[in-house]
């Protein structure tokens, strides 16, 4: 094992061994190099004259560029954009996402929670966590509607388990004690368990209420005060996007992060659906836990690995994508441009709801519950998913995702509120037509 691996492993090991045992044989072996990138770094504060060690073009002290690239990019400068990011993520960046994650997670006030290293879009966070904390053999609670690349990521590429349970209970709420029973079950051959939870949810668009967010906290507390070392991942792909009262404001990494030293509470997140930014690919990687001692010095151990699993796989996220997000993040017009897009979300959301009121849809689907997010599911009574899909697509040109044999997902962050009944209307025609 490398001498650095050796000796974040040492500080870890020191400020939480339940942590360290939880850390996978890859997430064990992962370090930052100290190599040419520290050593760029330390030249960058000092080699006030020449500084010969960044692998970047420079011309007339400044770096080089097409005039033509530079032309489509306003209000950057070419060293925000060109150069190549630290492998952590641009300092400024982390340090104002970590600020804006304690302003709207109140539930974090005199927490102590990692700096976010960003990765590049919140699948690469998946991703980096999965190699960080899973193994071959280990298994992933996550609920049975979820997101299907999680089966890549922690199936294929790393040959875990997922082990699912019912999302909804029976009066349509989320399904605790289902959660729970897949928890205690898997604890019994594994030392330690993995929890990966979605909220709002995709593919459902649902979030759990302020209740059931104190059940599943319950829940988790209770499995880590018996011995169970538990490592529980929030995937906040669409956090912000609450669209009723009672439903929960804040991330379960807020909740879960001091909670227990067997519990390492990770938080997944990005600008993507944040700050409307699909395609710049920025994302990332909060760690949450207690320990013994300075807990910067666990966080730093953390920080520094997963920057080393970063740099051994893209290198770095887009200078690009991180500076334009943090410009905007600066920028006066944020949080009122935010609001905007929320609203116009919500009033879909609520439209939604309102046309599926309609009685004339009642033999021919249920609705799963939303509250949040961009999608809401349909559960099909008369006719196969993939069939109405295909025969939708083909006959009526209308687009939709088919999960399993009996569920739709709808996408209505894509649909125009005027044209939600239109489109309802025209999924209950393709019912009767393979009826």
């Amino acid at each position: 094992m490398n001498p650095i691996a050796a000796e974040l492993n040492e500080i870890i090991r020191e400020g939480n061994p339940h942590i360290f045992d939880m850390l996978g044989d890859v997430g064990r072996k992962l370090f930052f190099p100290k190599g040419i990138l520290s050593q760029s770094a330390e030249a960058k504060e000092k080699a006030y004259r020449l500084n010969a060690t960044i692998g970047i073009a420079m011309e007339k002290g400044r770096t080089m560029r097409f005039d033509s690239v530079a032309a489509a990019i306003r209000d950057l400068s070419p060293r925000e954009y060109l150069t190549y990011a630290p492998s952590f993520g641009i300092p400024g960046l982390r340090k104002k996402w970590r600020e804006e994650m304690y302003e709207k997670n109140p539930s974090l006030a005199g927490k102590l929670v990692s700096l976010p290293v960003v990765t590049s879009g919140i699948t690469h966070a998946i991703s980096v966590f999965a190699d960080m904390w899973v193994d071959p053999g280990d298994v992933i609670v996550v609920p049975d509607m979820m997101w299907g690349n999680y089966n890549m990521i922690f199936g294929v590429r790393r040959g875990a388990r997922l082990s699912q349970f019912p999302l909804f209970s029976s009066d349509g709420g989320f399904n605790l004690a289902g959660f729970e029973d897949a928890l205690r079950k898997e604890a019994k051959d594994h030392d330690k368990v993995v929890a990966l939870l979605n909220f709002p949810q995709n593919p459902t668009g649902y979030t759990v209420t302020c209740e059931e967010g104190e059940g599943i906290v319950a829940v988790l507390r209770g499995l880590a005060e018996e011995g169970v070392n538990i490592v529980v991942a929030a995937d906040d792909a669409y956090f912000g996007l609450f669209y009723e009262e009672d439903t929960l404001k804040e991330s379960l990494f807020s909740k879960l992060c001091d909670c227990h030293p067997r519990l390492l509470s990770v938080k997944l997140d990005g600008a993507t659906k944040e700050s409307y930014v699909w395609g710049l690919r920025v994302g990332f990687v909060t760690y949450g836990c207690t320990g013994s001692g300075d807990l910067t010095r666990i966080y730093d151990a953390l920080e520094r690995k997963t920057a080393g699993c970063v740099r051994g796989t893209i290198s770095n996220a887009s200078h690009l994508g991180q500076s334009i997000i943090l410009k905007s993040m600066q920028g006066e017009k944020y949080f009122s441009e935010k609001q905007e897009k929320f609203d116009i979300l919500k009033a879909r959301a609520k439209r939604v709801k309102e046309v599926l009121k309609d009685e004339k849809y009642k033999d021919a689907w249920d609705m799963y519950p939303f509250n949040s997010g961009y999608f809401m599911c349909l559960r099909l009574k008369t006719v196969n998913a993939e069939k109405l899909r295909t025969h939708l697509l083909e006959n009526y040109g209308v687009g939709l995702i088919s999960l399993g044999d009996k569920n739709l997902r709808v996408a209505f962050s894509c649909i125009e509120e005027e044209d939600i009944r239109e489109l309802f209307d025209t999924v209950l025609q393709g019912v009767r037509d393979l009826s």
